[in-house]
């Protein structure tokens, strides 16, 4: 039977100002049993979970996971996929940056989360010809849970977009500036469909192409995406699908033509179906009036491009803005920064929903967190933004919201006993792995409790002076509480 190698992503940040790096904590080897029991268990309705199979290694397949990490098993003996470095020569280097000629947009868009080395393409291959956006779809769960699974799901194949955006929490982050090539697009034999144009920047959208993600979407309450596609502006990309709107089925898809004239000479907005030398048909049917929709003075057009209007007066956005702008009652563009810098720093389990402009209890309590972080108590903490509180979110200083940690509750007195099959028994041996008492596994953690988990837990009670009167291998109620094992 096929073995496989197992470990974790973690997508974390070693300081606020650095990009979010991924962190491979490796777990060891398991069977093929454990893994048609993964499979199976993400198979369920309504799981946390959800499989992605490899696309360059055969039988290799990761699970996303709705708190932020993603589970990677890859066959033991498997080819190793090497991913190549980004062209090391940019055709024009404007202000230290590898930019195609003639661009003039950002090479990031502001408040972005940052992803990786932030290195994924290069130069553009054809800057002669128009700039163009792609759209894609992640073929994924929608909302800020997945958002960060994703993102290292993308790293992990080398499939990485310019863009990430989700459309539920209105979360956006880069893998690398706009003004260099992504690599989300295969090519289209020799040529390269990922640096065709001026620009060519690429979009995952999480969501699905059955189900368009524009449904109900609103853009006015959705900051993030006008700033997105304020930067395509910028760039030049014209309000227009050259070859018309995205196709509604993978069939209507496979009938169309992928012109490669029209995607070599023409600018505007592409579906990834559109793309010459590619087979997907996402994004599916999205709602073109959304997708780019039409340039509006609030959304950061800019003169030059086809819309016809002018940018709004410019105004110092990081300006603490007064109290009056927060609290009960308050809906506006400050209270929607708020929530997003909050969630930044570590607020995500205070939002259900992502940040919006409507003040709530969501705010209050992630700024409060953020101000207890910071040692403040009394009216210091009362969950209203002051001017130091705003400062130090704007700035990324001060301490970060202090995560909750979720852990498995005890399964009770005669759970663990020779014969249980449980995917528990899994998660207490990866965090017997984690914390260094797993010498005794020669195959696994696994579902089957075994000798070798007996004896890891013997060592890890004799390893601690509270334990030792317990230490008989079996995880009794204080064990497993010293143990913190995460949450299935």
């Amino acid at each position: 039977m096929t073995e496989y190698h197992v470990a974790v992503d973690h997508l974390e940040s070693p300081d606020p100002d650095s990009p979010m790096q991924v962190t491979t904590t490796y777990l060891g080897i398991v069977d093929q049993a454990h893994v048609d029991e993964v499979r199976a268990i993400a198979a369920l309705e309504n799981t946390p979970r959800l499989v992605k199979e490899h696309p360059h290694i055969e039988g290799a397949f990761m699970v996303l996971r709705d708190d932020y990490d993603l589970d990677v098993y890859v066959p033991v003996g498997a080819t190793e996929y090497r991913v190549y470095d980004p062209d090391p020569g940019p055709k024009t280097e404007i202000d230290g940056l590898d930019m195609p000629r003639g661009v003039s947009g950002p090479a990031y868009l502001d408040g972005v989360v940052r992803f990786g080395g932030q290195s994924i393409g290069g130069a553009m291959d054809h800057p002669e010809n128009p700039p163009r956006a792609t759209w894609h779809t992640t073929e994924s769960p929608s909302g800020r849970t997945y958002f960060y699974s994703i993102a290292a799901y993308l790293i992990r194949i080398a499939a990485e977009p310019q863009v990430i955006y989700d459309p539920d929490s209105d979360l956006l982050g880069q893998f690398g500036p706009l003004t260099q090539s992504g690599r989300a697009l295969k090519n289209d034999g020799t040529r390269r469909t990922n640096r065709e144009g001026r620009v060519n920047i690429q979009v995952e959208v999480l969501g699905k192409a059955s189900s368009p993600w524009t449904k109900g979407f609103d853009p006015a309450a959705k900051p993030n995406y006008r700033k997105l596609l304020a930067g395509m502006r910028a760039h030049g990309i014209p309000n227009v699908w050259p070859a018309g709107k995205p196709p509604a089925t993978a069939a209507a898809a496979a009938k169309g033509s992928r012109s490669r004239t029209t995607w070599q000479t023409k600018g505007g907005h592409y579906a990834h179906a559109h793309v010459p030398g590619n087979d997907h048909w996402d994004p599916g049917a999205i709602d073109t009036t959304i997708v780019p929709g039409k340039a509006t003075p609030d959304s950061g057009s800019t003169p030059g491009t086809d819309t016809g209007t002018t940018p709004a007066p410019a105004v110092d956005k990081d300006a603490f803005p007064g109290s009056s702008k927060f609290g009960p009652g308050a809906n506006n563009a400050y209270v929607t920064r708020l929530g997003q810098m909050l969630i930044q720093r570590g607020g995500r389990r205070f939002y259900a929903q992502g940040a919006g402009p409507r003040w709530s209890t969501s705010d209050k309590n992630a700024t409060r967190a953020f101000q207890q972080a910071q040692g403040w108590t009394g009216a210091d903490a009362d969950g209203i933004p002051g001017a130091t509180t705003w400062q130090l979110l704007v700035d990324g200083k001060g301490k970060d919201i202090p995560a909750v940690p979720v852990y498995e509750p005890y399964p009770g007195d005669g759970f663990f006993h020779p014969g249980r099959n449980s995917p528990i028994v899994t998660a207490l041996g990866r965090r017997l792995v984690a914390l260094g008492f797993g010498r005794h596994y020669a195959n696994g953690p696994g579902p089957n409790w075994t000798n070798s988990d007996k004896a890891n837990v013997r060592d890890f009670q004799l390893s601690r002076a509270d334990l030792k009167g317990d230490a008989d291998g079996i995880p009794g109620p204080k064990t497993w509480a010293a143990l913190k094992v995460p949450k299935i």
